[in-house]
């Protein structure tokens, strides 16, 4: 296995959450990814930060879905 591999490999596993033993009390990434989103609309709404001209395409994928569920 080449180097590139083997980081390829651990991404990923980190990204499927198979690197360390997984709390099952820990909420769900779409949770906590709303409670961004609300705080963030928040933060905006009063002032405190102006709303991104280009978001991330990750972030537009995740509200994207997050308001479908």
């Amino acid at each position: 296995m080449t180097g590139k591999q083997l980081k390829n490999s651990i991404l990923q596993w980190a990204i499927q959450g198979k690197l360390v033993p997984q709390d099952p009390n820990d909420e769900p990434a779409s949770v906590l990814l709303e409670r961004i989103r609300a705080e963030k609309a928040q933060l905006i709404k009063e002032g405190k930060i102006k709303k991104d001209k280009n978001e991330s395409i990750i972030y537009q994928y995740f509200v994207k879905n997050l308001t479908i569920i």
